[in-house]
């Protein structure tokens, strides 16, 4: 079993941030795309080996995401319609995932075993996930999940401020 950290500034320009031990020791970097039109992230290890990538596809019409790990697409991310409440499906040939994604506690499977829990908290102006890993054979996949993960929510914050903000200006 491996406790991991990944915390991240909301109001970080280069969105960028580490995953640590429990030792608050560097163990991944995440870096996000700045530039490119195709937003990315992508995730080095402490010898700035590129691990894996995260890949939102362009031009459609659900956003979805596509998760690779050494160069291998591993799962990918769909945002489900839904009337009421935004809603994301995981689709993946070897892992499930129970529980909300965009809530607070979520857990991961490899068939009946489970993988990895993930609960988030926050404090102050940060976002921080706490992975448990119990199968250390999918830890880069459960890093990059859970990046795919804080990069949705926040888009969804963005998206709900922008409607927020343009409800208020119409008033």
């Amino acid at each position: 079993m491996r406790q991991l950290y990944m915390k991240q500034k909301m109001l970080s320009v280069n969105e960028k941030f580490s995953v640590t031990d429990k030792h608050n020791q560097t163990v991944y970097r995440v870096q996000g795309s700045l530039f490119k039109l195709a937003k990315s992230f992508t995730m080095v290890d402490k010898n700035n080996k590129a691990i894996g990538k995260v890949t939102k596809e362009l031009f459609k019409l659900i956003p979805k995401f596509i998760v690779e790990v050494k160069g291998h697409k591993t799962l990918r991310i769909e945002k489900q319609l839904t009337l009421f409440k935004s809603n994301y499906q995981i689709y993946s040939e070897d892992i499930e995932v129970r529980g909300d994604i965009l809530s607070k506690h979520f857990d991961v499977y490899q068939g009946r075993k489970k993988i990895a829990t993930i609960n988030q908290k926050w404090l102050a102006m940060t976002s921080t996930y706490e992975m448990t890993i119990y199968n250390q054979d999918y830890e880069h996949l459960i890093v990059l999940l859970v990046a795919a993960i804080d990069f949705l929510k926040a888009q969804q914050r963005k998206s709900k401020n922008n409607t927020s903000n343009s409800t208020n200006s119409q008033n």
